[in-house]
């Protein structure tokens, strides 16, 4: 079994920081479950490009307020109790409006450092490397 407290994360290598958001790693594909479970805080008034071409990604908001735009411009309210996933490696813009808290599950699972490259896309890592666009 697995028990973590996301609290005991901030400030260690689970934690992943950009200028729009800070991602807790709890489950990463060293723990050998087929996805990986964040908790990722998205900094109000940001808006971030995203295209994850090498994952499928589900995020369920729980706290905040924003939007997600889909690439032919239809948006979408984001707020405590939607859920949107990417089924199709769907390219996005998500906007932040106020603080959010977004629970995200990948898949495949991230090794851990992750960050978008200029692209917003997330390499397709495995254990071990590093993410050279950070």
């Amino acid at each position: 079994m697995i028990v973590r407290n996301t609290e005991l994360l901030r400030g260690t290598n689970r934690q992943v920081n950009s200028k729009n958001w800070s991602s807790t790693r709890l489950l990463l594909k060293d723990d050998d479950m087929g996805f990986s479970f964040h908790e990722t805080i998205l900094y109000p008034n940001t808006e971030t490009k995203i295209w994850y071409k090498n994952h499928l990604e589900a995020v369920y908001c729980i706290e905040g307020v924003g939007e997600v735009e889909e690439a032919d411009g239809l948006k979408h309210s984001i707020r405590p109790g939607i859920i949107y996933a990417l089924d199709k490696h769907d390219k996005h813009i998500l906007r932040a409006f106020s603080k959010m808290r977004m629970i995200c599950v990948f898949n495949p699972a991230l090794v851990g450092p992750e960050t978008h490259d200029p692209e917003g896309v997330y390499p397709l890592l495995t254990t071990g490397e590093k993410n050279v666009s950070k």
